[in-house]
């Protein structure tokens, strides 16, 4: 690990939404037919952070070209109960996106299944315990809870999202909890950094029964110390993600590479980048995932509105489009919309 030096400020972690920079972007849509399920985006309402991502906002998004059929929302800290025992309170996040699924649900918003399914959050620190937690977010979901998502992203150099401990996946209380998905027909959204991709092999193969998905391709990192090195960055975070491949109780989202984490610099441009030029960034990482895990395992993710800051929801589908031209229709439609499918169990009608 690089030696630790002061943290980065937060906007190389998340650049800044700037619309009218976004409506540069002018490229004719790629496959407009092609159905897409997003499988990791947010919602949150918070003023003094990023600002508003609720229906209306991401409808906004869906509807610019592309065939989006449904989505899965991914746990972000929004709308935690105030009060209440604290284990629970992240059970107001899947009340509150339950209540999302279900207006969309009455087609008065359109024929996009917003929302199908949902990841919220619960602290597998708290060990066996948790199964209460668990079993509160099936019973506020609907019929919609997937999963959860506990961060384990951390880096020396970087400053933490969210409260982290190093090592978090190898804790024997951490595994405990762990071990309290698979018995629900729970899965793990697993967050972290190229570093740490390690762990979640071992994780993984200690509990081959549970499914996981990794998000954001395990995060290369390309800032701080790792920004002049990234050719080192690719070899030891491609060598990671095809010993992670071995284990077949574990998928991956292609996406995430907006994020200033990565060091891709696209909202530094004068321009929202051309639909060849994201899909140029985007192939070494995108298609090394999908030579490792094969189409059947891996699918392409927004991940907006965090990637909002680097690119308009239309460019992201576009330059995945564009750089599987060559995949056959099965391969595409495992990628776009089937692995989602799968693994979340997404009803794709209203």
């Amino acid at each position: 690990m690089p030696t630790p030096i002061a943290p980065l400020p937060r906007r190389h972690l998340d650049p800044p939404i700037r619309q009218d920079w976004l409506d540069q972007w002018q490229d004719e849509i790629v496959d407009p037919d092609l159905p897409i399920v997003d499988p990791h985006h947010h919602l949150w309402d918070i003023p003094d952070w990023d600002g508003r991502y609720l229906l209306d906002e991401l409808l906004a998004d869906l509807r610019t070209g592309h065939n989006i059929v449904a989505t899965v929302f991914l746990q972000c800290n929004s709308m935690h109960r105030a009060a209440g025992p604290e284990a629970l309170q992240p059970v107001g996040e899947t009340e509150f996106v339950n209540g999302i699924a279900a207006m969309s649900a009455s087609g008065n918003y359109g024929p996009i299944n917003v929302c199908a399914g949902i990841v919220g959050y619960a602290d597998l620190r708290l060990g066996a315990s948790v199964r209460d937690v668990l079993e509160a977010h099936i019973r506020a979901g609907g019929g919609r809870f997937r999963g959860i998502r506990h961060s384990t992203a951390w880096d020396a150099t970087l400053p933490a999202s969210s409260p982290v401990t190093p090592g978090l996946l190898a804790d024997q209380t951490f595994r405990e909890g762990f071990a309290q998905l698979a018995p629900l027909g729970l899965s793990f959204d697993a967050w972290m950094y190229h570093p740490q991709l390690k762990e979640l092999t071992a994780l993984a193969r200690a509990f081959p029964d549970t499914q996981i998905v990794l998000n954001h391709i395990g995060a290369p990192l390309g800032v701080g110390p790792y920004a002049s090195q990234r050719d080192e960055v690719f070899a030891t975070w491609s060598a990671s993600i095809r010993e992670l491949a071995t284990c077949p109780n574990v998928h991956v989202k292609l996406g995430g590479l907006g994020m200033g984490r990565y060091g891709n610099g696209f909202h530094e441009q004068p321009a929202p980048p051309s639909t060849e030029a994201l899909a140029a960034a985007f192939r070494p990482y995108m298609l090394t995932c999908i030579e490792a895990f094969g189409a059947a395992r891996c699918m392409f993710e927004s991940n907006f509105p965090v990637d909002k800051g680097a690119y308009p929801y239309a460019a992201y589908w576009n330059a995945c489009k564009h750089l599987t031209r060559d995949a056959s229709p099965a391969e595409r439609a495992d990628l776009f919309s089937g692995t989602a499918t799968r693994f979340y169990r997404v009803d794709r009608s209203q």
